[in-house]
């Protein structure tokens, strides 16, 4: 599966930083207000009816990150609006838009800017109304609260008496934005919008959906991952009471009845042949001969100096190799999606991080013009790149053209689990040097994995001054060394490949900073301070972790059968460092306390910066101490939180945040967090029992 109508450059561009432009160069709505009254709409983003209610559309999808309520405020806080008079409204896959991909955690760092234009042109075109209708100079009024105030007299308008006569003002090119200092809403603590919904049971996630006339189905796919029907027979399925059609589709076979359960039944009851096509003999060992046997890139992601000179004159010399599993997203909504094929168009209502990656690819599997698609974004039970994938969007619109009607396809959590696009398994082959008095005098990581966005999006490999995906988290190594190598190998393999939350960087940190822990011990140098000495003076990365390692109490004795391990990365525009606080419990890895510290640049929502930042730790631990995808015959053997178990409740370490204060642009903050805690729990492991452990997950102890 391939995300069309984004080509591989305009990919690069959007994941490089290209989105605000995007953003900024939209086109914009029509200006007439739905129901013919009177309102402003000013931008894409932003509407203000003449009762002064204000409509804020969300471009991006909400799945648990808190946008439903950061992207509103960076409209609000500069178009001085009443906050509890904001209505927020998910808006429908649209060019007026640009992109609309919700990935990279990028939604506030992409939008800090066009969003608060946005509310500004807003404000500054109120204000001028309110002038010209009081015959004063713009610069005597202000606005505050939805009201455009004359101090000098006293007047006051509401947004809502201002928005016809604003509406015929021409738009502000470069309005005046506020001065952090004067923010009333942002960096400050603020009720999330999307709450109430989800607490009273009103929210509408995927599965949520109904349609009048709605059909429900399943679909038998095949197990080999690459196989294909070769022959089906729908009688059995046919019997089962409330099954109705059985039809095939280009995904498998679909069984489709009028409701949820009586499809599962059915496809129980399925008498269905696949071929397995070119992967049926893929197991775990071809896997891992695969990466160990790749050709590296030609071209390396960084080289400084002469790596193998440095480490033959070096006084010690270290090397280790370091292996990481292919790993599922084991969102908690499994996959779904409704659809409804009519002729010459089609709705859809999906929880997708991706409407304007499933757009192109629905049309031209539907032979209709993109204008024709009605993409609808419900709220998302859980992302983390899994929903960025158009598969099971077209397969809905593909069943429901099938049976001539609305179907909902569900997956259940053993086709989730068995028909991902999995973060890649990685190898990485490590090498550095010493000198005599222990300081680092070469480093050499090499990264083999396959590349997922060169499998999604196609295209030849990076060429030279072009950084492959898979050097993500390794090519930007914080720490000085008198000769520096990255070099990559990027093999095909025959598995789905997709973006798992902080992609390469959640691969990469965990061999770079289990390997620097390595050396430090080598050069007999405390971690934190051998870290340190290597790291620029005002990195934002080396405050952090000094802050984190001052917080989490480093150089004390931990309790009585604790040790302690630090981590620290930078993805995403941000900066994160992780102390992690363990032991062993009847040989099972317990961690108590994980104590992070964070540089993510001005901070929009406090609160929603920690939350994310606890889901990451929470996230990354279930990957760290038992997530592992298997393959057995080129199918994959876990189908449920049974064997692949995530994180229980009673396991869940005290989390502590700590934002670093900054007057930095916004960085990225729902992925940031995942890359520091793997290596801050190995090498805590370490720190307990003087042994090393190279591999995810960390199980086997003994």
């Amino acid at each position: 599966m391939t995300a069309p109508g984004l080509s591989r450059r305009e990919f690069l561009a959007l994941s490089a930083g290209g989105g605000a432009a995007l953003w900024l160069s939209v086109a914009l709505p029509e200006r007439a207000a739905a129901g013919g009254g009177a309102a402003l709409e000013p931008n894409a983003w932003l509407r203000i009816d003449e009762k002064g209610a204000v409509t804020i559309f969300l471009a991006k999808a909400e799945m648990g990150q808190g946008v439903y309520t950061a992207m509103p405020l960076l409209v609000a806080e500069e178009l001085e609006a009443d906050w509890r008079a904001i209505q927020v409204v998910q808006a429908d896959a649209h060019p007026r838009f640009g992109t609309m991909v919700t990935g990279g955690s990028s939604s506030v760092r992409r939008s800090f800017g066009p969003l608060r234009e946005a509310g500004a042109a807003a404000r500054e075109l109120l204000v001028a109304a309110a002038a010209r209708r009081w015959g004063v100079p713009a610069a005597s009024c202000r606005a505050a609260q939805g009201a455009v105030l004359h101090p000098d007299t006293g007047r006051r308008l509401g947004y809502g008496a201002l928005v016809a006569d604003a509406a015929k003002l021409p738009v502000p090119a470069a309005p005046a934005l506020k001065d952090p200092k004067d923010w009333k809403l942002l960096g400050r603590r603020v009720a999330r919008l999307d709450t109430p919904a989800k607490t009273h049971g009103r929210a509408v996630f995927g599965l949520d959906v109904r349609v009048p006339g709605m059909r429900h189905a399943v679909v038998a796919r095949p197990p080999v991952m690459g196989g294909k029907v070769v022959r089906f027979d729908g009688s059995k399925a046919l019997r089962v009471r409330g099954v109705e059609r059985v039809v095939q589709v280009p995904s498998g076979v679909a069984v489709v009845a009028a409701s949820t359960w009586a499809a599962i039944q059915g496809r129980e009851a399925l008498d269905v042949t696949f071929d397995p096509g070119p992967n049926g003999k893929l197991d775990q060992a071809a896997i891992a001969r695969i990466l160990a046997e790749a050709p590296l890139l030609p071209t390396p992601a960084r080289a400084e100096g002469d790596v193998e000179k440095a480490l033959a004159s070096a006084a010690r010399r270290l090397e280790a190799t370091y292996e990481l599993p292919l790993l599922a997203h084991a969102t908690m909504e499994p996959m779904s999606c409704t659809a409804h094929v009519t002729r010459g168009a089609v709705e859809i209502w999906a929880p997708t991080q991706a409407p304007s990656w499933a757009v192109e690819p629905v049309a031209r599997a539907l032979g209709i013009a993109p204008a024709k698609v009605t993409l609808h974004t419900t709220f998302l039970g859980g992302g983390f790149g899994r929903r960025a994938m158009p598969d099971f969007v077209l397969e809905a619109v593909q069943v429901s053209k099938a049976v001539g009607g609305p179907v909902q396809v569900t997956w259940t959590r053993e086709d989730d689990m068995r028909h991902d696009f999995y973060r890649p398994p990685g190898r990485n082959e490590l090498r550095a040097g010493l000198d005599a008095a222990g300081r680092l005098v070469a480093w050499h990581h090499r990264v083999r994995t396959p590349s997922a966005r060169r499998q999604i999006f196609g295209g030849p490999p990076p060429g030279p001054g072009e950084r492959p995906d898979v050097a993500e988290g390794a090519a930007d190594v914080p720490y000085a060394a008198g000769a520096i190598l990255v070099d990559c190998a990027a093999p095909e393999l025959g598995v789905p490949l997709g973006f798992w939350r902080s992609v390469y960087s959640s691969q990469n940190a965990f061999p770079e900073e289990c390997f620097i822990d390595e050396v430090a011990a080598a050069a007999g140098k405390d971690p934190l301070e051998f870290r340190l000495a290597l790291m620029a003076p005002g990195s934002r990365l080396r405050a952090a972790l000094a802050l984190a390692a001052e917080k989490a109490g480093w150089g004390t004795p931990p309790p009585a059968g604790r040790a302690r391990g630090l981590a620290c990365h930078s993805s995403f525009g941000s900066h994160v460092a992780e102390v992690a606080e363990v032991s062993l419990e009847k040989g099972r890895l317990r961690v108590h306390r994980v104590t992070c510290a964070v540089d993510c640049g001005l901070v929009v929502t406090p609160d929603a910066v920690e939350a994310q930042i606890e889901g990451a730790v929470v996230y990354g631990l279930s990957a760290a101490l038992r997530g592992e995808i298997t393959v057995k015959d080129g199918a994959v053997v876990q189908g449920n939180f049974d064997d692949y178990e995530p994180l229980r409740m009673d396991e869940m370490p005290a989390v502590e945040v700590h934002l670093v204060p900054s007057a930095e642009p916004p960085g990225g903050v729902g992925e940031p967090g995942v890359p520091p805690i793997a290596p801050a729990v190995a090498n805590a492991l370490f720190a307990l029992t003087g042994k090393r452990h190279r591999r995810l997950p960390l199980r086997d102890l003994g």
